[in-house]
């Protein structure tokens, strides 16, 4: 009876000294400028304590299999009210890292965290999307659902193999007609438990890092090389911040940071070199988003670099649920693009683009120095009808302050004339050279120029 107590009396006092450190620590603000009304900034005050993966059967080195003791650190960090796991410096072998709640995964410098590339190994399915669609897929490499407080810092790097996920990259028949099947499913309201998409030769390939559905997220001063997918994918996530990051991923997809129906977030000081897009913003895609209902919105990105990438600022295509107040400012794209703001929809969209704003910017070349596009469909023209027709409303879009090396053109705007764009404003905007044309305008109500101008024209008589 006696030891029955004391076991009862030990239990109590672990709980109550783990909800004591939980709420002894606070959170600090950070406040953000921005042309719109944006919340201050919550990060999460850590408690001092470290638990060390070699403390949970860690070993170093590039085959040992350490998904579990990594597992196992971060369930005890998570039961101890939070903490950093920590990866020392060194090679660890791993297959998917799941987060919970509390817990900053603290890599030393000289840590590298190398990831498995056998899709077995990130099995079972999670809840997850593919291109604005929700399904149940292979696990992303780092993944964390409805988790609160979870932060990825330190200066170490994330290096996935890519002997498979390359292979991957490739989109045979198999792969498109799993696309179709998905792209079926989410416009006939298939419930997201069934599309369960980790089967046979889909091979839809997982991100690196996915967030789903959590709030106040850090990611801090640590280096990624490659990625299968989309790199960063911070999914219906309330409040972050982006900071100090050096990606370099150059496959099919990769785009550097996506915010897809998130809110207030804060990406500074971070440098991109990708294959596809640098900054997203999305916000779902068709019936899924129309369902979810959750603006992406109040984003701020600055002090960036863009050495590589298709989009210095891409809006879309994926936005269904609409998107307001993004500001980019004050960031370089010394090399190329395609280009640098980049807004594209389609008449199965739906949704809104509002309150847009690119400030500050210097960039090398591009096709595009700003474009909206309502006709983007890629691969889904053909391969999937349209379910429903919902045109983007697009209103309020500034670009000021920018200055390019060469451009194809200054600017392309193709709004849809059965819903035109609203108002554009374009100011002080400079090209030293343009290739091809100065301006193309159609279906939008009101342009603002003012002073765009250029020192060289190498093309044909302009066409508006």
């Amino acid at each position: 009876m006696k030891k029955t107590t004391f076991r009862n009396i030990a239990l109590i006092l672990s709980f109550i000294l783990t909800i004591s450190v939980a709420f002894a620590n606070d959170y600090k603000t950070v406040v953000v400028e921005a042309p719109f009304p944006m919340e201050p900034i919550k990060i999460f005050m850590y408690p001092t304590q470290d638990f060390i993966i070699t403390d949970y059967g860690a070993i170093e080195g590039r085959e040992m299999d350490n998904t579990k003791a990594i597992a196992a650190a971060i369930d005890a960090c998570n039961k101890a009210g939070g903490g950093r796991v920590v990866i020392p410096s060194g090679i660890w072998f791993t297959g998917p890292i799941h987060f919970k709640s509390n817990v900053n995964l603290y890599l030393e410098e000289n840590a590298e965290v190398s990831f498995s590339d056998n899709p077995k190994d990130y099995l079972p399915a999670v809840m997850t999307s593919w291109e604005g669609m929700e399904c149940y897929n292979y696990s992303p490499l780092v993944y964390a659902f409805e988790c609160e407080n979870i932060a990825i810092t330190g200066k170490g790097i994330l290096k996935p193999k890519m002997n498979i996920w390359s292979k991957w990259f490739k989109r045979p028949k198999a792969h498109m007609d799993a696309l179709k099947e998905l792209y079926t499913m989410a416009s006939t309201d298939v419930p997201v438990e069934q599309r369960q998409m980790a089967v046979g030769e889909n091979n839809l390939r997982p991100h690196l890092i996915h967030f789903n559905r959590c709030k106040n997220v850090l990611l801090d001063g640590f280096k990624i090389r490659q990625s299968p997918f989309w790199t960063i994918h911070l999914y219906m996530c309330d409040g972050g911040i982006v900071r100090n990051m050096d990606v370099v991923a150059h496959g099919h997809n990769n785009d550097g940071v996506d915010l897809e129906m998130s809110r207030n977030f804060l990406i500074e000081d971070c440098i991109f070199d990708q294959g596809d897009d640098a900054v997203v913003i999305k916000a779902g895609r068709n019936r899924d988003a129309w369902r979810l209902n959750t603006p992406c919105e109040n984003i701020v990105i600055r002090n960036c670099s863009i050495l590589k990438g298709h989009t210095l600022l891409g809006i879309g295509s994926e936005m269904s649920g609409g998107i307001r107040n993004i500001y980019m400012h004050d960031c370089t794209s010394p090399n190329s693009v395609f280009r640098l703001f980049f807004l594209k929809t389609n008449h199965r969209r739906g949704g809104f683009i509002e309150n847009i704003y690119m400030k500050n910017i210097t960039a090398g070349s591009m096709q595009r120095a700003f474009e909206i596009d309502t006709d983007v469909l890629y691969q889904w023209k053909n391969l999937v009808p349209t379910y429903e027709e919902r045109i983007t409303r697009i209103n309020g879009i500034y670009m000021e302050n920018v200055r390019c090396k060469s451009a194809d053109a200054i600017y392309e705007l193709k709004g849809d004339a059965k819903l035109p764009v609203g108002t554009v404003e374009i100011k002080n905007v400079h090209v030293d050279k343009v290739n091809k044309f100065i301006k193309k305008v159609s279906n939008v109500d009101n342009v603002v120029e003012r002073n765009v101008s250029y020192s060289e024209y190498a093309g044909e008589n302009e066409s508006n």
